[in-house]
């Protein structure tokens, strides 16, 4: 039950997914279930991916044989996952681009990233990411329907993770009364690691299973160097990270698994 009650927490702080009335009362809050709730990211992903494969999937089969079919699936799933979510990543990826692309000091940057304007940066991060996305979804569903559907299973799933151990590694720099972030300002248990890892074992184990371990490998190993950079980026700007850092680092490593997978298939 505690589980459960921690993992609706996790879905009702980052979608748009209603937990409301009797449910919610149900479920409860406090400030500890809230921070335990985050070893439920990845679980959160698996309502992404299902979303987003339902949608790709049933546009590829309707538009299917027209050649545009991947690009139009493409396009509608990810719409689907930026409604589900309220854009919640995508807001922090554009905020950490206008912070750390147009300030040099952390100060500043700290500064920049907390105005809810959208600057040049941000747009052009935001433009870049969604068309990497669509791009790449695209040449997946190029070779079939089922490398575009298990990039999107693992992708949602793994990227979800990897922000976790931002968390482990490095301080939070935000303002932790006010931060998106505050559920994350503390460090997070190895309990909720353990976790986090459990749920991305059912989705990348069907990774496998869909296709070939060099796909799955590819894909993870494409992931985490994307999630490493920008953990590094984030510990030399800003010895730490803030909620939008995670956000950033979540589009930025579910963009290199769909590379990594799309790499894969050329070998």
């Amino acid at each position: 039950m505690q589980f459960l009650r921690h993992y609706l927490l996790a879905v009702q702080f980052f979608t748009r997914i209603p937990v409301t009335g009797r449910l919610a009362a149900w479920v409860g809050y406090s400030p500890a279930m809230l921070r335990a709730s985050t070893a439920h990211l990845p679980g959160v992903g698996w309502l992404a991916g299902l979303l987003a494969a339902g949608v790709y999937a049933a546009l590829y089969l309707a538009l299917a044989p027209n050649p545009f079919a991947p690009a139009v699936a493409a396009v509608f799933s990810t719409i689907a996952t930026v409604l589900m979510t309220g854009g919640f990543h995508e807001d922090g990826l554009a905020d950490v681009a206008d912070g750390l692309g147009g300030a040099a000091s952390r100060e500043r940057a700290l500064d920049i990233m907390k105005d809810s304007r959208i600057g040049a940066f941000g747009a052009m991060a935001l433009v870049l990411a969604l068309l990497a996305k669509v791009a790449l979804l695209s040449l997946l569903g190029a070779h079939g329907l089922a490398a575009a559907l298990a990039a999107i299973a693992g992708a949602h799933v793994l990227s979800r993770g990897w922000p976790l151990l931002i968390v482990r590694a490095l301080p939070h720099v935000g303002d932790a009364a006010k931060s998106k972030s505050k559920p994350l300002a503390d460090q997070i248990s190895g309990r909720a690691l353990v976790v986090a890892g459990l749920w991305c074992f059912g989705p990348l184990a069907l990774v496998w299973q869909a296709h070939t371990a060099i796909y799955l490998i590819a894909s993870m190993v494409c992931s985490a160097l994307a999630a490493a950079w920008m953990a590094r980026w984030f510990a030399r700007r800003l010895q730490g990270f803030t909620g939008d850092c995670l956000g950033a680092a979540q589009q930025v490593s579910e963009i290199g698994f769909y590379l990594g997978a799309a790499l894969s298939l050329r070998w």
